[in-house]
């Protein structure tokens, strides 16, 4: 019997997305401008955000091209891309944030699911189709007294949440189209690392995203793609001190009425070794529909949870076609935590509402690692089926999976410690 059209296309997005993109990449990136003709100064105390900005919007009123950064480390505040403005950082060049918030100054911005008031990021894009940013250079976030800030009014007072200590992402591309991010290293960023959000067609690829052993760095995750569709992430490591890739939407009662969280689709990560983090492919805490997820040929060799889906009480969430697969652990994480998120929720006077989580998968998992985990729901709010969980073969500290109210839980060829795993 054949299957419904509708079926099989989403099978071919699933995995040809990206093939399929419209390049956008003009030829005006061809265009090179050395960011010191513009008066930068790369000795890692002058400030040049007004240098760098002026670089951008020269280029751009020359009908765009590409503004390279040399080597050197370059102080600056926010700066602002362009359409047809593209960002290359050379070997040895360090785009290094200010630590003084008044260098970025407060704007609309998207944090948390929803819009509000709040500190722009040190790389801010919108609306630039075709972007490219490219490199072997870093962006230095500059983190340590934002964090620092963070945990001493968290310890003065738990119920601080990160609303009240503003922090500026790295990098946050929204509203674009074919945006590719290249070889760049991500460090020490005061909040996100990568905060992609309303985008269409990206690849990020060959990328780091580092935090210091040692170091205590709040929701310094490292890419969240946040209400975005047909998104490859290849080749990156990961060294963070949060979920190394968070999917996320918006959150509340109301969410599914927000017109600007739109589906998490077709999103695709392979090729790439996770070192620390809470999480190596997250979904949530803010989300709403999040489909069409696939891991694959991923290795795990810190403490991390590799499935992670958080469900929030006071959300409506619909999690399906998430699918982990070809990956080798090596640390002591859990390999599936699926269980209710209750961080700061807000049901607003309103009845629970209720979610599903459908058609998950993990297969072909091999490796030593801490524990099997949890699949469980909110209780009366949450449905989970179909969980598939096959050609697994571990060494686990922990044997035990908790599954409670899970319908149509498969188990194909799993081992544990040498032994048939029976739930």
């Amino acid at each position: 019997m054949l299957k419904p059209i509708s079926i099989l296309l989403r099978s071919f997005l699933m995995f040809a997305f990206v093939s399929i993109a419209v390049p956008l990449f003009a030829a005006s990136a061809q265009k090179r401008f050395l960011v010191t003709d513009f008066g930068a100064v790369g000795d890692g105390s002058t400030l040049n955000t007004p240098k760098i900005q002026s670089a951008i919007d020269q280029i751009s009123s020359k009908g765009g091209g590409t503004l390279v950064i040399p080597k050197g480390v370059f102080m600056s505040g926010a700066i602002f891309l362009k359409p047809r403005v593209h960002l290359h950082l050379d070997e040895g060049a360090v785009i290094k944030g200010s630590v003084d918030r008044k260098d970025y100054p407060k704007m609309l911005t998207r944090i948390e699911g929803q819009q509000i008031e709040w500190l722009p990021a040190l790389i801010n894009a919108d609306k630039v189709d075709g972007l490219r940013i490219t490199g072997s250079g870093t962006l230095d976030g500059n983190g340590v007294p934002f964090w620092e800030e963070f945990w001493t009014r968290r310890r003065a007072n738990p119920a601080t949440t990160n609303l009240d200590v503003e922090r500026p992402r790295l990098a946050l591309i929204q509203n674009s189209k074919d945006v590719k991010i290249s070889g760049i290293t991500f460090k020490d960023s005061g909040f996100w690392n990568l905060h992609i959000y309303r985008c269409k067609g990206v690849v990020v690829e060959n990328a780091k995203f580092e935090v210091k052993d040692g170091l205590r760095a709040p929701s310094s995750d490292g890419i969240d793609i946040d209400s975005s569709q047909n998104v490859t992430i290849r080749g990156c490591t990961f060294r963070v001190d949060d979920d190394a890739i968070a999917l996320k939407g918006t959150k509340g009662p109301f969410a599914m009425a927000d017109k600007n969280s739109p589906p998490v689709e077709n999103i695709r990560v392979i090729d790439c070794v996770f070192e620390r983090g809470h999480g190596v492919l997250t979904l949530g805490s803010e989300g709403t529909i999040i489909r069409n997820v696939v891991i694959e040929r991923a290795t795990v060799v810190g403490p991390i949870v590799l499935m992670r889906l958080k469900l929030r009480p006071d959300t409506p969430q619909q999690y399906e076609n998430i699918h982990y697969r070809d990956i080798t652990v090596n640390s002591t994480g859990a390999l599936i935590e699926v269980r209710p998120w209750r961080q700061f929720f807000d049901l607003k006077g309103q009845p629970p509402p209720n979610s599903i989580v459908r058609n998950i998968s993990m297969t072909n998992v091999k490796g030593s690692y801490g524990s099997f985990g949890e699949i469980q729901g909110n209780p009366n709010q949450t449905t989970i089926s179909n969980i598939k969980l096959e050609n697994i073969d571990v060494q686990l500290k922990t044997e035990t999976l908790k599954a409670v109210g899970v319908k149509d839980l498969r188990l194909k060829n799993v081992k544990v410690n040498g032994k048939p795993f029976t739930l």
